[in-house]
């Protein structure tokens, strides 16, 4: 994979004092913040403290008045409602967030999370169909539903009502339901357009709070699992998601709902909660369940207010996760294997592999791994009944969901945004696919196909210190459009203790100095066991880098996680 180190920002010295002053903080600070776009003491002090009451109105969402209007007459005529989510965590977040709301209010109520193998992502015919039989008054869909139109239709012809709660990008026609939430409508004015699904169903909970005039805490009390949702659905960090974010971490540290604190409980070494623990450690327990069998389980444990029936249930998702480990690994292996075999690979803008016998629940994360690899637009499929169906995911500056959009007559369905999608096709037009797809990557350049390792000053080894940890930990939560501050320092060597780590070596243990006689600070870098040779010799190098704090024994210390290397 080609890579390439670039500078954030580039504004020359005297630029940076400038802006220093307006700021009022010294120059190394005001670099982060104009990395953020954040250029007054205004902003600096919304960001610095994100507060509850930043918060947009929930009823400035296009049809949020309809969806109050039409959950209030179920609530009061005790109408039949079903709460409808996708599989992921985003979507179970999103289940248990308005099911544990709404059976406050409304007895007749269920949840319904679609069988990943049997129905597929989104609104299933099944389920409208199995609604219909019921006679279900109302579903409320939660991180799907977007692209429903026809199922929709089905639906009300069949005497019952829908309220879209989605976030990914609409298509040419919204489905006729009673309110459709999603602030991605072209016509919809409200001020932030990333919330996740569960974000959006959050915005329902206030709203109804409001119009009940309920105590707010009814809704707030849910902060964690939008918290778990904006960390695993890899939505950006500004804005109101911060916001959330924000409060979602404080409540999972002092007050989670029982199955959260079961699985951190059971599985975290640390109970300092960030995103990167949710991404690595909450996320994908909770996303095992639909990857290998049946996403209600996650719904149960998230719902669970026993801790009896909570331990049992975070131990099944634990043995979900380690098959699903199992699965990524090998099908990956499998994967770049056949990428190998493919002596026209090279030439190649785009990756597209199929396998009929690979596990649906994991090619989305084996074209994350490709990505990883390769770095270019990646899609994985697999076969299901008489369809194959697959994942894409893209790199920056290609919309992978505009390609599929310009690919369509190939597909059966696709559904998504810019940097990920499913989809479906049939059998005989995978080739027409693959070639309609590569034409879609034509115009990528080579340096639009070249990884980019983006750091925000360089900065030397002896000024990392334990106040300069806390006031870059300031800058939390971190994520996507606030990713962690990496920082570069160059010709900097190992003293002579560099050592491997993990299976096969493939990990590297580190202490660096940049002149001798100093005080080494300690690095770890995975996945670069195979520099170990010229590490250990002395070898002078450039790395990039996070700061981070590890505990051992009661003792902290400041030490570096390795971004990159660059050996001379």
């Amino acid at each position: 994979m080609k890579k390439r180190w670039e500078k954030k920002t580039t504004i020359s010295a005297e630029q940076l004092k400038q802006k220093a002053k307006v700021l009022g903080t010294n120059d190394f600070y005001t670099q982060l913040l104009l990395n953020r776009k954040i250029e007054s003491p205004d902003q600096a002090g919304i960001f610095f403290n994100p507060e509850l009451s930043d918060l947009h109105d929930p009823f400035s969402m296009c049809d949020m008045d309809k969806a109050v209007s039409r959950i209030d007459q179920a609530c009061t005529n005790s109408e039949t409602v079903w709460i409808y989510g996708d599989y992921d965590v985003d979507g179970t977040t999103s289940v248990a967030l308005m099911f544990g709301f709404l059976r406050q209010f409304i007895p007749n109520i269920n949840y319904y999370i679609p069988d990943r193998e049997k129905e597929g992502y989104g609104l299933s015919d099944k389920a409208v169909t199995q609604a219909i039989a019921q006679n279900v008054d109302l579903i409320i869909t939660l991180d799907c539903g977007i692209r429903s139109v026809d199922l929709v239709k089905k639906g009300q012809e069949g005497g019952v009502d829908f309220i879209i709660c989605d976030h990914h990008e609409v298509g040419e026609e919204l489905p006729d339901a009673v309110a459709v939430l999603d602030p991605k409508r072209p016509d919809c004015t409200y001020p932030y357009k990333s919330l996740s699904a569960c974000g959006v169903g959050f915005k329902l909970t206030q709203a109804l709070c409001s119009f009940w005039e309920h105590p707010m805490e009814l809704a707030l009390d849910s902060l964690d699992l939008v918290a778990v949702s904006i960390a695993s659905d890899l939505v950006p960090i500004t804005g109101e998601n911060r916001v959330l974010a924000f409060h979602g971490l404080r409540k999972l540290e002092t007050n989670p709902t029982q199955g959260l604190k079961t699985i951190i409980e059971k599985f975290m070494s640390s109970r300092s909660i960030d995103i990167t623990n949710i991404v690595f450690m909450i996320g994908p327990r909770i996303n095992a369940a639909g990857r290998i069998a049946a996403a209600d389980t996650a719904v149960k444990l998230l719902l669970a207010e026993d801790d009896v029936d909570a331990e049992a249930l975070s131990t099944q998702l634990n043995e979900y996760n380690t098959t699903r480990r199992s699965l990524d690994q090998d099908i990956t292996a499998q994967a770049l294997q056949l990428l190998e075999v493919d002596n026209n690979y090279v030439n190649k803008k785009t990756t597209v592999v199929f396998q009929p016998d690979w596990h649906k629940g994991v090619v989305g994360i084996v074209a994350s791994r490709l990505l990883e690899k390769h770095y270019k637009p990646t899609i994985v499929l697999t076969k299901k009944d008489d369809k194959i169906v697959g994942s894409a995911r893209s790199i920056e500056g290609f919309d992978i969901h505009q390609a599929l959009v310009s690919c369509h007559d190939y597909l059966y369905q696709f559904g998504g945004h810019q940097f990920a999608a499913g989809l479906t096709m049939d059998l005989e037009n995978l080739e027409s696919f693959k070639e309609a797809f590569e034409n879609q990557a034509s115009h990528l350049t080579e340096d639009q196909l070249t990884k980019k390792y983006r750091y925000e000053s360089e900065i030397t080894l002896q000024s990392i210190t334990s106040n300069l940890y806390n006031n870059i930990k300031r800058f939390a939560p971190f994520g996507p459009d606030n990713m962690k501050p990496v920082f570069r320092s160059n010709a900097v060597f190992d003293t002579g203790s560099a050592r491997t780590m993990g299976k096969g070596g493939e990990h590297l243990k580190l202490n660096l100095v940049q002149n001798l006689g100093q005080k080494a600070i300690g690095a770890t870098a995975f996945g670069f066991g195979n520099l170990y040779p010229k590490i250990k010799d002395g070898s002078t190098m450039d790395v990039l880098f996070t700061i981070e704090e590890n505990s051992f024994r009661g003792d902290l210390t400041i030490e570096l996680m390795i971004q990159d290397i660059q050996l001379f």
